[in-house]
């Protein structure tokens, strides 16, 4: 059994953040980061610790984060079509 799948058993889902920060040269600019990582919602503890890392470490401002999550193992439904059992 993989780490990854003994997370998801663990109630971790796969979160995506995209943070949008300035560049410390061209304070005008915004880049764009995409962070990835099985986290627990809603408190997303590893996605805080990583944004006070960033915070503490890194040059760039953070302007703003958009996250996604998404429990990957879940019920998933059954259908009957013309005698064939398929994921719906």
């Amino acid at each position: 059994m993989t780490p990854d799948f003994q997370k998801q058993l663990q109630g971790y889902g796969l979160t995506t953040a995209t943070i949008l920060y300035r560049m410390p040269d061209h304070p005008r600019l915004l880049q764009t980061f995409v962070w990835q990582e099985y986290d627990v919602a809603p408190r997303f503890p590893i996605l805080n610790k990583f944004l006070e890392f960033w915070q503490a470490s890194l040059d760039g401002p953070v302007h703003s984060v958009t996250v996604a999550h998404a429990k990957l193992i879940k019920a998933t439904e059954y259908r009957a079509v013309d005698g064939v059992f398929a994921i719906h």
